[in-house]
């Protein structure tokens, strides 16, 4: 089994990089600078589950051939179109599509682009960013990776995908219903989203103020009516789990969506909060705290492009 990575950054560098560690043939799809980086230094891993330096093989665009069997796709949503166009001449007739965003919305154009049948759904739950130095680094002792068919069951490609990782620093599952795990992931991950973003804070320091446990609990509760409402009801032991998370006033969880906006980058807002909004809306429910923070992303996307936000005029 071939793969090919897009990208050699936070997530695409630590699982690409398991992989590799694990025996599989895997090549990384990157920019020049990039490759330049990885053929000096070598892929470099910072990690409570053991760190490492590995010699890996790096392509730029016109290097590739249809070859590969699973394509991880890890890129941000803003840049979806763009990473479709890249990896599509590199994946091979039976081959498929692994996304690894953030959300939902990114199955469409996937599906239009290269067929259902050959997209598979994906979540990864990890805490990791790439230093300026092209060290990944692993924040947290998150390590979960999922990926399954969008029609649901456990297929041999799904299994085989899920084998190829060493289990001691990723732990790989096939699943049964990948879109069950995905609305999940969408009603945690826009909860701690458009809080962090909203208050520029982690999630101790939000449960600390007078009224934040029960901004978060509020929002939680809106974005598991959501997906109730669109046929994926959160399980009890995901409602258990996020709701301690959420009051935790000793938390230091933050968001990479928090971590871009502190950075002057780009967010995923549209895709990750500006989407619950929407099925939220299509649901009949009243936006809420969603839509105050969506409009706040909207508002710092507006300034980023006035070229107005702190220490960057």
């Amino acid at each position: 089994m071939r793969f090919l990575v897009l990208g050699a950054g936070g997530i695409g560098g630590y699982f690409g990089g398991r992989l590799v560690e694990n025996g599989a043939d895997v090549a990384f799809l990157v920019r020049e600078r990039r490759r330049e980086q990885l053929e000096a230094d070598g892929l470099r891993i910072e990690s409570v589950y053991g760190n490492a330096t590995l010699r890996v093989a790096s392509l730029v665009a016109d290097d590739l051939k249809p070859r590969y069997d699973v394509v991880l796709l890890t890129c941000k949503a803003y840049d979806l179109a763009s990473a479709i166009d890249a990896v599509a001449p590199g994946l091979a007739r039976d081959g498929c599509v692994v996304p690894l965003l953030n959300g939902i919305a990114h199955l469409e154009p996937l599906n239009a682009r290269f067929g259902l049948e050959r997209v598979l759904g994906g979540t990864a739950q990890i805490g990791v960013t790439l230093a300026r130095d092209g060290t990944v680094r692993h924040l947290n002792d998150w390590r979960t990776i999922a990926m399954g068919e969008q029609g649901g069951g456990v297929s041999a490609r799904a299994r085989a995908i899920a084998g190829a990782f060493p289990a001691a620093s990723v732990a790989a599952q096939a699943s049964a219903d990948i879109m069950q795990e995905m609305w999940e992931k969408l009603v945690h991950l826009a909860t701690a989203a458009s809080m962090t973003c909203l208050m520029r804070a982690n999630v101790g320091e939000i449960v600390r103020t007078d009224a934040g446990a029960g901004l978060l609990r509020r929002t939680f509760d809106l974005l598991s009516e959501v997906a109730t409402r669109n046929g994926h009801p959160p399980g009890d032991a995901f409602l258990a789990r996020y709701r301690r998370i959420f009051s935790d006033g000793q938390s230091g969880y933050a968001t990479s969506m928090l971590r871009d906006i502190e950075a002057g980058n780009r967010t995923e807002g549209a895709h990750i909060v500006g989407f619950a909004l929407e099925k939220a809306r299509a649901a009949g429910l009243d936006g809420g705290t969603l839509e105050i923070a969506y409009s706040h992303l909207q508002a710092y996307d507006n300034r980023r492009a006035a070229g107005r936000l702190p220490g960057r005029n």
